[in-house]
């Protein structure tokens, strides 16, 4: 059952777990404005025992430099609680945005979340972060 975390004029961001992994959705904008929502939303996850996300962007239209810098943040606090991050989109801008920071590399991408929760999580998900996962999309 999808739960709604953050529900506002420029973004929406709810969460649902599938197969052990918490798949977070975030629909709208991920900038300057939306950035420390998100980041504190998966922040209160994980306070919550959540270790094993699933960052669905397939929603997002615009991404900035601050949207990159979140998914950099909640990367470091999951590793630190031993968690793993998946992150689907959807062909367009926002591939464009991960692949000129050069992040499409070191993370796990996935074109949808049925495909991202199609195995359960390992314990070791982050364990080589910033360095390029041992799975490459899709697989």
């Amino acid at each position: 059952m999808r739960t709604n975390i953050i529900r506002d004029e420029h973004v929406t961001v709810s969460y649902d777990v599938v197969n052990g992994w918490t798949v977070v959705e975030v629909d709208g904008d991920v900038d300057l404005r939306t950035s420390p929502m998100i980041r504190e939303a998966v922040i209160r996850l994980l306070g919550e025992g959540h270790r094993h996300f699933v960052l669905d962007l397939c929603f997002v239209p615009f991404m900035d430099s601050m949207g990159l810098g979140m998914v950099v943040a909640i990367t470091k606090r999951i590793r630190e609680h031993g968690g793993s991050l998946r992150i689907t989109y959807t062909p367009g801008p926002i591939v464009r945005v991960f692949e000129i920071s050069g992040l499409h590399a070191t993370y796990q991408i996935y074109h949808s979340p049925e495909e991202a929760t199609q195995r359960t999580p390992s314990p070791d998900g982050l364990a080589d972060w910033p360095h390029s996962p041992s799975v490459k999309k899709g697989s």
